[in-house]
């Protein structure tokens, strides 16, 4: 592990075409915080759960349900490999470093071009929150406070 720090960067993601590997619960997480912020965002896996029935559903996003291709990847902004093969996944962050596609593999953090942020959204206030993946529980109860501040400022 390197101390190298991650910059925080604020992205326009609407025009973005976004692909999530896997269907799973960290994929369904992921795609209900990032799916207001994006419009084009794509799940390949066989199966899916929470969120992203709901939103595949609506139209919100689209859902190929099938196991991942190579192919899948081209024309892509960014890729979240995270299905629950951690072997897939590190195949997925080569393909995309080959294609220099930036890329989050959720199984391990050493192959993350980024991490992927607690967020605060609150009217025209976001907030991004990252431990540099050292300390989850910690993003988290830093994400909650900051809510709580926000709520009790009425902002």
């Amino acid at each position: 592990m390197t101390d190298k720090p991650y910059f925080p960067l604020f992205l326009d993601l609407r025009e973005k075409d976004i692909l999530f590997v896997g269907g799973g619960s960290i994929a369904s997480r992921r795609i209900g915080v990032l799916e207001p912020f994006a419009e084009r965002i794509t799940i390949v896996a066989p199966e899916a759960e929470g969120i992203i029935l709901e939103l595949t559903e609506a139209g919100e996003v689209s859902w190929v349900m099938r196991e991942f291709e190579e192919q899948d990847i081209e024309g892509r902004d960014m890729v979240f490999a995270a299905t629950d093969d951690k072997e897939l996944n590190a195949k997925i962050a080569e393909l995309c470093r080959r294609k220099g596609i930036s890329v989050n593999v959720s199984s391990d953090k050493e192959l993350c071009d980024f991490y992927f942020p607690g967020i605060v959204r609150q009217g025209g206030t976001v907030v991004g929150i990252s431990a540099s993946g050292q300390d989850h529980k910690k993003a988290r109860r830093v994400r909650e406070r900051i809510q709580e501040i926000l709520t009790e400022e009425g902002i």
